[in-house]
Order: C-alpha cells, then sequence, then structure tokens
C-alpha cells in the first residue's frame, strides 16, 4: 500500500517536472534600424542610455554579435530565412527572388510548434515571403492578443534611429557635437561631430521607446513567461560603417533577458547578468527560435543554435557578404574570428565609396567627399575614397577600427591562409549563388528559385565560376591566356568573371586582348558578357576601341530591351568611364526612366493589352 502511494507520488511528481520542461517561453523581439553597439552598457561613455544599460546587467550581453550584412534588407532576409541571402539569390539591396518552395521561414517553423507570430511592423525582406506568414493583429494595440495567444513570437521595430534620422535638420543636440568620439578614418569636421552626436540623440530617444515596451510587457503580468532579445540590424547610419563589411557595419548590440523559469535554456558560456564572447550572428537567430520552442532544428537552416533545447557547439567563425547597394554593383564577403578579420573584394577596380544617392544625402558624408577632392585628408580618411584592394586583414585586438590592412605581415599569414581557406570552405558550403550576375538570378532557370538552381551544378557549376571570379580578381602572373580560355568557355557565369579579369588588371592584359574583346563585345550572347568586356576595352584599349565599346553599352543600357538588371550592370559601366561617354550622351538622355510595361524578374516585360 506504502510502496503503490509512493509509486503514484513519483509519477505525479515526474508529470509535473515534465509539464514544467514542456513549457514554451514567449519570444519578444526589440529591434533598432542601423545602429552598432553604442550603448553604456559596451562601455560607450558617450552614450545616454540608461534602460537598456539596466535592461544588460540582468540578461546576457554578447559581445561578438554580426548582422552577417550591413544593409537592412539583406539582414532581415537572413533573419526571416535561417540561410545566408549568398545562398538564396537575395543578397542585393531591393531585390524580390522567390523562396524555396521545399524551405520555411521562421513563423511557420514557430507556428507549427504552437506559436502565434505578429510582426506589426517592418518586414521588408529581399524574399518572396509566403502569404499568411504572420498571424494578424491589431497593429495599434497587439498586446491582448499576444496575452491570449500564448506563447506567442512578437517583433516590434524602432525606425527613429535609421540612417535618414541622422541628416533630419533642424534638430536640437542633445549631445554635444564637440564631444561626439569621431573615428580615424572620418575627417574631424563639424558636418561629422554634428552626424555622430545625433545618431546618439537618436539612440537615446529609443532607449525611452525601450522602456514602454518593457513596462507595457509588464502590465501586461507577462515579464516572467518571456524572453526579450534586443538587437539592431546592423552598423551605424555613418558612411564607411552601413553597408561596408568593415566590424563597424556589421557588428550588432544583441541583448537577451531569460526568466527564471527558462534559465536551463541558457548554455553554460553564456551566463545571464553577465557576457558572452560566442560567436553569433543573424543566420543564428532562426534556428535558436526552434529551439527556444523545444523543436527540432530543419537540416536545412544554415545557423547554429545558440539558445533552447538543441544548443551547436560554439563556431569559430562568422560570415558576412555584400552584394548590389541599391544603384551600385558590387561583390565582396568576410570571415571573421573572434580576433582576426578577413575581407574579400571580388571587384577591386571599383573604390569604396562609390557614389550612393541616397548616402550622399548624409551632411558628413558630402564635407568627406569634398574634402578628399581638395587633397585634405590624411591616408586613413582618403583611403575610402580609393581603389579597394582584392584581400584585407585587420586584428580588431589591436587594430578596431580597421585602418591597418595586414594582409602583407608575414607573421599573420598563417592566420591569412586559414581564413581564405574557411572562406572558400563557406562559399561551397552553401553554394554561394552570388558569383552569377544578378541577371541570370531570373533568366537562366526561370523555373526555379535561385536557391534551387544554385544547388543544382548543372545549370550552376560553382566551382568553374568561383575559381574564374578567384582568379579574375587577384594580380597574377601570365594571367592573360587563363582568362582568354575562360572568355571562350560555355558558360556565362565563367566568361563574365573572365571579362571582369581584363577589367581588373588594366591596360598590360586588355592591350594584349583587344580583339578577342572585341569579338565578345559584337557576338557574346550574353549581354552581361559584353557590358564588361566593353567597359574593360573603352578604359584601356585604344582609341578605335571606342565607338564599338559604347554602342555595346548604349544598347545594353536599355531596359526595355534586356531587364533593369543588365541596364543598371551597363549604367555602371558607362558612369565610371566618364568623359569618354560624352559622344552617347544624347542617347543616354533619351534612354526610358520608367517602363512602359511592368517588369517581373521570372517572365521579363509585360506590356498593357497583350
Amino acid at each position: 500500500m506504502r510502496t503503490g502511494l509512493i509509486m503514484a507520488l513519483v509519477v505525479a511528481a515526474w508529470g509535473h517536472c515534465e509539464a514544467i520542461q514542456a513549457e514554451q517561453p514567449n519570444i519578444l523581439w526589440l529591434t533598432a534600424e542601423d545602429m552598432g553597439p553604442h550603448l553604456g552598457c559596451y562601455g560607450d561613455s558617450y552614450a545616454e542610455t540608461p534602460h537598456l544599460d539596466a535592461f544588460a546587467r540582468k540578461g546576457i550581453r554578447y559581445l561578438n554579435a554580426w548582422s552577417n550584412a550591413p544593409v537592412c534588407a539583406p539582414a532581415r532576409t537572413t533573419l526571416i530565412s535561417g540561410l545566408y541571402p549568398s545562398s538564396t539569390g537575395s543578397e542585393n539591396m531591393r531585390s524580390r527572388v522567390p523562396f524555396p518552395a521545399s524551405l520555411s521561414m521562421y513563423p511557420t517553423l514557430l507556428q507549427q510548434s504552437g506559436y502565434y507570430c505578429i510582426n506589426p511592423g517592418k518586414t521588408d525582406y529581399n524574399l518572396i515571403a509566403p502569404k499568411n506568414l504572420w498571424n494578424k493583429t491589431n497593429k495599434q494595440n497587439p498586446w491582448p492578443d499576444l496575452k491570449s495567444h500564448q506563447p506567442f513570437m512578437a517583433v516590434f521595430n524602432y525606425t527613429g534611429t535609421h540612417e535618414s534620422q541622422i541628416r533630419t535638420r533642424p534638430h536640437a543636440w542633445k549631445h554635444d557635437p564637440a564631444k561626439a568620439p569621431v573615428p580615424p578614418y572620418h575627417p574631424d569636421t563639424k558636418e561629422v561631430r554634428e552626424d555622430w552626436a545625433q545618431y546618439y540623440d537618436n539612440i537615446t530617444e529609443m532607449d525611452g521607446w525601450f522602456a514602454e515596451k518593457l513596462q507595457q510587457l509588464d502590465e501586461q503580468g507577462l515579464t516572467d513567461n518571456t524572453i526579450v532579445f534586443f538587437y539592431g540590424d546592423h552598423g551605424s547610419g555613418m558612411s564607411r560603417n552601413k553597408r561596408w563589411l568593415y566590424n563597424s557595419g556589421l557588428r550588432v548590440p544583441l541583448l537577451i533577458f531569460v526568466p527564471e523559469k527558462f534559465r536551463h535554456l541558457v548554455p553554460a558560456d553564456s551566463p545571464v547578468g553577465g557576457t558572452s564572447r560566442r560567436l553569433v550572428s543573424f543566420v543564428d537567430f532562426a534556428p535558436s527560435l526552434v529551439s527556444l520552442a523545444g523543436a527540432e532544428i530543419p537540416a536545412t537552416l544554415q545557423g547554429n543554435s545558440f539558445l533552447g533545447t538543441s544548443i551547436a557547439t560554439p563556431q569559430r567563425y562568422l560570415f558576412g557578404f555584400r552584394g548590389r547597394m541599391d544603384e551600385r554593383i558590387d561583390l565582396s564577403r568576410t570571415v571573421r574570428t573572434e580576433r582576426y578579420h578577413y575581407i574579400r573584394n571580388y571587384m577591386p577596380h571599383r573604390i569604396y565609396g562609390a557614389y550612393l544617392a541616397y548616402m550622399f544625402e548624409t551632411p558628413s558624408t558630402q564635407k568627406w567627399y569634398e574634402l578628399f577632392q581638395n587633397g585634405q585628408l590624411n591616408e586613413a580618411q582618403s583611403q575610402f575614397w580609393k581603389r579597394k584592394p582584392p584581400e584585407e586583414l585587420y586584428d580588431l585586438q589591436s587594430d578596431p577600427d580597421e585602418i591597418q590592412n595586414i594582409i602583407a605581415s608575414p607573421e599573420h599569414q598563417d592566420i591569412l591562409n586559414e581564413l581564405r581557406q574557411a572562406h572558400i570552405n563557406h562559399v561551397m558550403q552553401i553554394r554561394d549563388i552570388g558569383f552569377l550576375q544578378e541577371a541570370e538570378l531570373h533568366t537562366r532557370a526561370p523555373q526555379l528559385s535561385p536557391y534551387d538552381l544554385g544547388h543544382d551544378d548543372q545549370l550552376y557549376p560553382l566551382a568553374e565560376i568561383f575559381r574564374m571570379a578567384e582568379l579574375a580578381s587577384m594580380p597574377t602572373p601570365d594571367i592573360r591566356k587563363q582568362l582568354a580560355k575562360g572568355l571562350a568557355h560555355t558558360d556565362s557565369g565563367v566568361r563574365y568573371w573572365a571579362a571582369m579579369g581584363y577589367l581588373n588588371q588594366g591596360t598590360m592584359v586588355v592591350q594584349g586582348s583587344r580583339e578577342q574583346l572585341r569579338e565578345v563585345i559584337l557576338h557574346d550572347p550574353s549581354y552581361d558578357v559584353r557590358t564588361i568586356a566593353a567597359e574593360a576595352l573603352a578604359r584601356y584599349g585604344a582609341s578605335e576601341d571606342l565607338p564599338s565599346c559604347l554602342d555595346c553599352l548604349i544598347e545594353a543600357a536599355d531596359p526595355e530591351k534586356h531587364g533593369p538588371y543588365t541596364s543598371l550592370l551597363a549604367l555602371n559601366a558607362i558612369d565610371h568611364l566618364g568623359t569618354k561617354v560624352r559622344p552617347i550622351e544624347a542617347q543616354l538622355k533619351r534612354l526610358p526612366r520608367e517602363g512602359t510595361g511592368t517588369w517581373t524578374p521570372r517572365q521579363g516585360w509585360n506590356y498593357p493589352g497583350e
């Protein structure tokens, strides 16, 4: 009798333990746009962020959190998908590509685990999200819905720290611009100090918004059941931070509060009330959410969970990417350890600070460029307006502002080779499709998503294309024979990078290949390949080559004929040729500025009445 009673109590107790373990936490994300870890809790003495500092003292403060992308839409695309946008074809700023039908975004995965998921603010993805991705809610007052639909996952986003808010004038500065910290790559001017001070003012305003959200959570009686994340979507909106692959463009604040009942979901290397040196990035957030929900993490997710019931081994590397930034075409990749940061630039013929209309609205950017034009900057401040090197390596411990490129340092060759190989391995592992020109993401196999295209080696021979991109972007002895062979390849992706090699290598290589380049310009089936070859020959060939090059470029620049991506490629080439394009100025002015039809990536142009 006694034994039976004891066993009954044991079973009841065990059932109670299972019920506690099975309880799922609510998850609240409070996010701020365009801000790095410029908070008091991260040691910034200029910042005034009392509420976030207090939050950090009772939560986990991550010291090495990255956004993977240094600009908003690709960063959010990483978050929503749990995949690198360089794998899904969604790395380019302001693009819309299909999401693979066989995969699920994290709200769907959480809903399958019983979660009510809302995002009443900004979505802004480069991937086309499935319909009904989020549960509907009252955007003005979502709290009653959240209280009645537990467990929930909610995202509230703050826009007041955005780049555009750095330059709104008039402005009454709360932080004294005279005391603003100016990094060594920026000139110390009135405009720079005012923009930095206004950036910090905006962060202080955001700190108040953050406190209001926590108060609202508490008023609903939800605090003890809710894990709260705070993070920025990428680095600050200042030039050379936002859009660039430096640590200042990728590193974000990440603070996480975990209630007492869910402390078992936190690994020992991330103590509550302390700091975590674990390397985490946005691609890790989706698997961490699934893990917090107690569900099985899909093998297709490319990140590593750092919280929950399935916590991955700490990673040695973080990876980042840069593709087209609005109207400017570029391609760079990056990898870092906790201490060292490697950047690989595949278009080193372009300068860092290529003109972006939106970026140049900021007063500090205008003044910075003006001083460069007048020769009034030192070397560190001038570098942004010069050509990129193919490779960069920085010691974040001794050089946190990444001023000294130690790529040639003899004592750093081992770490350089390690990071080079880590980058190559990553490209192959995720099937990085960013090495295919953007137009062909949509036209090479229009029945497939770019992700599916990238995972078909017959349609996308990554190894061959990547090998040519590596060769084309590095100074290489006797490269002309290899580029000539690349120009004759059957795959347009290989030919594109071979043509890019002539543009990167310059006069000596182009002068010895003029006849082959002229053939490409006239006859290559791909207008993207023609465009790059035309820019190379126009820039570095003979004067008699120029007319045919300009004819090719003005033809490719017509979006009605060749679509917006080839047009953008050609317009970039034309812009970089400067005064050489004067013979086609009248034709440029006649190019359509608004499509008379609707262009869709998968179908081309559709005209009214057709």
